[in-house]
């Protein structure tokens, strides 16, 4: 396994996450314009588990600034199914955080559906701590 920053797009590429991105939630919205888009912004780190030439995970870290500091927020965490139990989640969100760590110092922002129980604990296990707010969402 090897897990690496994608850096360039291909519709191979794009076949291979957007099999992902199904798995992650059947209400996900993934165009070939975003995937565009997420490699050519400087501001986007989208991480990838490959075996081999196949994608079988990917995590995006997606760093801004505000006011108040640097932010980073991880989007889109998901191995295919196939793979899962086998720990590529954990090296893949480790591999984040060590990125994320040579931004330092940075405040990580991370969410994650209740349902998906064994995320949520992974998250927890890596230092991440559950937030009590309201998350808000506006489609425009």
């Amino acid at each position: 396994m090897n897990i690496v920053e994608l850096t360039t797009y291909s519709n191979n590429t794009y076949v291979q996450i957007a099999t992902l991105m199904q798995q992650l939630s059947e209400r996900c919205v993934f165009t070939e314009e975003n995937l565009k888009a997420t490699i050519e912004d400087r501001n986007c780190h989208l991480y990838v588990v490959q075996e081999n030439d196949r994608i079988i995970g990917c995590a995006t870290l997606c760093v801004f600034h505000s006011p108040t500091g640097a932010k980073a927020s991880i989007e889109d965490v998901v191995v295919l199914s196939d793979y899962r139990g086998q720990h590529l989640g954990k090296q893949l969100m480790e591999h984040v955080l060590a990125e994320a760590q040579k931004l330092a110092p940075i405040e990580l922002h991370l969410t994650s559906n209740p349902k998906r129980i064994v995320a949520n604990i992974l998250y927890q296990s890596l230092g991440f701590e559950r937030k009590e707010t309201n998350c808000y969402i506006m489609n425009s």
